[in-house]
């Protein structure tokens, strides 16, 4: 398979949870004059211009330019047409197909992955059928026909599994959990989960590994399984600690902190909703600092520490206003007025209680 084509199999910014099979690029090669001549020489440089224009447009792609990669894998695919090039034609409209889903038109991204789809299986290119099937799945499940999802994914696995595709496999399996989470059926999506997870280490695949470490935490956490969701998350942030992703690292440390708080252990959830709030603090994420102190709030309130959860829902406070979120402030003045009663601090309880009302008529 060209690499160009290849060069676009990665995950979407706008779908990071969906795994695409992806394979190790390589530069469009120039053609040597000298060993073509006449129509022959026309064609290699109508096919190096296809190849040259498929490349650009897999760069833009990865930049999220998708308006211009889209022009550039249209004038790709004209090219190919012309020529008569299947092969071409299937990778330009696998293309189109994947970015039209990275910009949430899956619509679109159907209608060309349909017409790629054709191709392969004309030209029984089994490697493009697993990804362009993968892609349809993923696209289907945006547009909520989880029936039609699952068909394309049963379908993508049963042939990566027929050619020993191991990475297709992988990403279909994962793709399949995702639908039937997607219906609601978290035991069946972890059964797919871990059986990608699985392929993931084998393939020393740490980035995969750790999208399906989050997948698998959030479906557990969904059936209310929290001491499996805690393993999970726990595995996911060893790995995202050894890659220095400190804004991860902080969503990761949120979801700690709401598992334990889930199995009633405030301590550790108030131990990882600080770390949270230190990241947050480092990485001048102003939203996660807001909502990491609001969370070490509930916590402190939940053991009955009154006096530490006003201190940190004053902060969260303060922040926003800052941010002029009303809608915020009125839930955090909602809090300080219940710990303040708990305190038997009535009068600014009440102080609490009019500045909320007072919110409340200006939303």
């Amino acid at each position: 398979m060209n690499s160009d084509f290849a060069a676009i199999q990665t995950t979407p910014a706008s779908s990071r949870e969906t795994v695409l099979p992806c394979e190790h690029e390589s530069a469009v090669k120039p053609i040597s004059p000298t060993l073509a001549c006449g129509d022959t020489l026309v064609a290699d440089v109508a096919h190096t211009m296809a190849e040259r224009l498929l490349h650009q447009g897999c760069e833009q792609y990865q930049l999220g330019q998708f308006e211009a990669a889209l022009k550039l894998f249209q004038q790709a695919f004209l090219l190919y047409r012309d020529r008569q090039d299947d092969h071409g034609q299937g990778k330009a409209l696998s293309s189109l197909g994947l970015t039209h889903y990275g910009m949430r038109d899956y619509a679109r991204a159907i209608k060309y992955s349909k017409q790629s789809l054709d191709i392969a299986q004309k030209l029984q290119d089994h490697r493009s059928m697993v990804k362009t099937l993968g892609n349809l799945g993923n696209a289907y499940r945006h547009l909520k026909e989880q029936a039609k999802a699952i068909e394309c994914q049963q379908q993508s696995l049963t042939i990566a599994q027929d050619i020993a595709d191991r990475r297709g496999e992988m990403a279909a399996l994962n793709n399949l959990g995702l639908a039937y989470k997607a219906l609601g059926d978290h035991a069946t999506a972890i059964v797919y989960e871990e059986q990608s997870l699985v392929i993931a280490r084998e393939l020393q695949d740490e980035t995969i590994e750790e999208q399906i470490l989050k997948n698998l935490g959030n479906a557990c956490y969904a059936l209310g399984d929290y001491t499996r969701a805690v393993d999970f998350y726990q595995q996911r942030l060893v790995l995202v600690r050894e890659m220095s992703d400190r804004r991860t690292e902080g969503q990761i440390l949120r979801s700690l902190g709401n598992a334990y708080y889930a199995l009633g252990d405030y301590d550790r959830a108030i131990e990882y909703s600080k770390q949270w709030l230190s990241v947050s603090r480092e990485t001048q994420d102003r939203r996660g600092e807001e909502q990491a102190l609001g969370s070490v709030g509930v916590g402190y309130d939940a053991l009955g520490n009154y006096a530490r959860a006003i201190d940190y829902y004053e902060q969260r406070l303060a922040i926003a206003r800052r941010m002029k979120d009303h809608r915020i402030a009125e839930q955090v003045l909602g809090s300080l007025r219940v710990a303040y009663y708990a305190l038997g601090d009535y009068v600014k309880a009440a102080a609490c209680t009019e500045q909320r009302q007072a919110l409340l008529k200006t939303t």
